[in-house]
């Protein structure tokens, strides 16, 4: 799959260090989060800054793209609920091919890199499926949805099987 056309503010130029092996040069720059980076309990709001820095390398085939990217990562705990902020940061390494002829995913167009989309896969991928408040966080009253972090003595009385609720009122006499 190629890198789309379209520029983004994740694009670096590579005109400098193109068809030149061992020549590289670093990057560093932020960027505001498009949308739909994250999963469905967390991500990185639309808009957000995104900090990126990492160094362009030229090898033979294409550029290698070797960085980091880190922002502010927002969700709700998926046991209680409750929103959590976290600073995230995530590493991430890519080849983008000079020509399309080589079975790559990324290519150099118009001289220069789109990062975009490699960002929002490595985010996506370290981004925890279940994020929690904290590791021992007992969720959510499964009864009446009261949050057990609050009321650690929260109880309900036993509940009576519907099956059997009718045994309830059966009194026996044992004389």
């Amino acid at each position: 799959m190629s890198s789309s056309p379209r520029r983004t503010a994740f694009h670096s130029s590579v005109h400098d260090i193109m068809h030149k092996p061992g020549q590289s040069r670093p990057f560093d720059f932020s960027a505001a989060a498009p949308a739909d980076l994250g999963i469905r309990l967390i991500g990185i709001p639309e808009g957000a800054p995104v900090h990126v820095s990492g160094l362009l390398e030229s090898v033979h085939e294409g550029i290698l793209v070797s960085g980091e990217a880190s922002a502010l990562a927002i969700g709700e705990c998926g046991r209680c609920l409750d929103r959590i902020e976290m600073n995230f940061e995530v590493e991430f390494q890519e080849l983008f091919a000079y020509s399309v002829e080589e079975a790559f995913d990324f290519f150099v167009e118009d001289d220069s890199v789109d990062l975009e989309q490699i960002v929002r896969d490595a985010v996506v991928l370290a981004l925890p499926f279940q994020p929690v408040c904290r590791e021992d966080c007992p969720g959510l009253c499964p009864e009446c949805g009261a949050r057990l972090g609050d009321d650690p003595a929260h109880s309900h009385a036993a509940a009576i099987d519907p099956r059997w609720s009718a045994l309830a009122d059966l009194r026996v006499d044992t004389e």
